[in-house]
C-alpha cells in the first residue's frame, strides 16, 4: 500500500472543497505543492494520479479526468464509484429534487438531436411523478404529496442550486445542460440508459454533432471533431474543418456519385484510412493513470468513415 504524502492529501482536498476543477486550475495548485509543471514532467504527474487512485479506491472513490462537452476544456474531480442508497444519504437534496434532477438529465440525454440542453422552460415543466415506478405513476393515489406539492418556485430555486452545485450549468442561450459534476459521475448511468456515445473518444455524446447523412445515427463531439488526424500521415484530417452546410452538400454529392457507380461493372473503389484522436494512448498508458484523461475517453477502435468525419 502506497503512503499518501501531505502532497497527495492537498491535491485530493483541494478537489473535494472546490470541486471539479479545469485542467490549468488543477495544474497550477499540483505545480505549486510539488514544484513541478506536468507539462515537463507528465510521467510524475501521471504517478501522483496513480497513487492517489490506489489509496480511494478502498473507500470506492476515483479521481477522475473529463472533458467538459460544452467547452471541451478536460476537467478533474473527486467522483463516488457506488450509487447504493446508503451513498446517497450524504446528499443535501430532498426526495423531490433528486427527482427532478433525474427528470432534467434524462430529457438532456435523450435528446435525438443531441444538443446537450433543454430550455428553461421545459426544465420547469418536468413531470414528479415520471420518476416514479409506472404502477405508481399511473396511480394518483400512491404519489408522494412532496412530490405533489413541489411548486413552480421550489423547481426554479432547485434548479438555481443545482447550476451552482456544478451538476447544471447554463449554457450561452441560457438553457440548462449537464454540468462537469454530472459529466464526471454519470458515466456509467449513461452507458446504462443507452445514451449514443461518441463515435471518437466512446464518452456518452450529450453535445454533439450528428452525422448529416439520414438513417446514420453516428456522433462526434466537436472537440473530438477538430482533434482528427490521419493515421498513415499524422497530419489533422482535412474534413474535420469542414462546415456542416458543406458537410451536407458533399453528402448529396456522393449519393449521386453511388448512384452513378452502380450503373458502371467495374467501379473503382476506394480504400478509407481509420482516423484516431491524438488524444488517445495505447493500453499500457491507460493503466498507468486511471485519472487521466485517456483512460476516461477510453480507445473506441471504432472505425470513422469518410461521412461520418464530415458532420462538424
Amino acid at each position: 500500500m502506497v503512503s499518501l504524502s501531505w502532497k497527495h492529501h492537498t491535491l485530493i482536498q483541494a478537489l473535494i472543497s472546490r470541486g471539479p476543477l479545469k485542467e490549468k486550475e488543477f495544474q497550477s495548485i499540483f505545480t505549486g505543492v510539488t514544484g513541478r509543471n506536468p507539462g515537463a514532467a507528465k510521467k510524475i504527474f501521471d504517478k501522483y494520479l496513480l497513487e492517489i487512485n490506489k489509496e480511494l479506491s478502498y473507500v470506492h472513490f476515483e479521481l477522475r479526468a473529463c472533458r467538459d462537452q460544452y467547452d471541451g476544456q478536460v476537467c478533474y474531480g473527486v467522483v463516488n464509484n457506488v450509487s447504493d442508497d446508503q451513498s446517497k444519504l450524504g446528499t443535501k437534496y430532498s426526495v423531490p429534487q433528486i427527482a427532478f434532477f433525474k427528470g432534467v438529465i434524462e430529457a438532456i440525454a435523450q435528446d435525438e438531436a443531441a444538443q446537450g440542453c433543454i430550455s428553461s422552460f421545459d426544465a420547469l415543466n418536468i413531470r414528479l411523478e415520471n420518476q416514479l415506478p409506472s404502477e405508481a405513476s399511473s396511480s394518483q393515489q400512491q404519489v408522494p404529496p412532496a412530490f405533489k406539492n413541489f411548486s413552480m418556485s421550489q423547481k426554479e430555486k432547485t434548479l438555481g442550486e443545482l447550476v451552482k452545485d456544478k451538476w447544471l450549468c447554463r449554457t450561452r442561450e441560457g438553457n440548462i445542460g449537464l454540468g462537469i459534476k454530472s459529466l464526471l459521475d454519470l458515466r456509467s448511468w449513461f452507458r446504462n440508459n443507452d445514451v449514443p456515445s461518441c463515435e471518437v473518444c466512446n464518452e456518452a455524446g450529450v453535445k454533439a454533432d450528428l452525422c448529416p447523412n439520414e438513417g446514420c445515427t453516428v456522433r462526434i463531439h466537436k472537440y473530438c471533431l477538430k482533434n482528427l488526424v490521419c493515421s498513415g500521415c499524422g497530419k489533422p484530417w482535412p474534413l474535420g474543418r469542414v462546415t456542416k452546410e458543406e458537410a451536407v452538400e458533399a453528402a448529396v454529392n456522393d449519393e449521386e456519385e453511388e448512384e452513378e457507380n452502380e450503373t458502371q461493372a467495374a467501379a473503382p473503389r476506394f480504400k478509407r484510412r481509420k482516423l484516431r484522436n491524438p488524444n488517445q494512448r495505447d493500453s499500457a498508458e491507460n493503466g498507468s493513470s486511471q485519472a487521466s484523461l485517456a483512460s476516461t475517453s477510453g480507445s473506441s477502435g471504432r472505425r470513422v468513415t469518410r461521412s461520418v468525419a464530415r458532420s462538424k
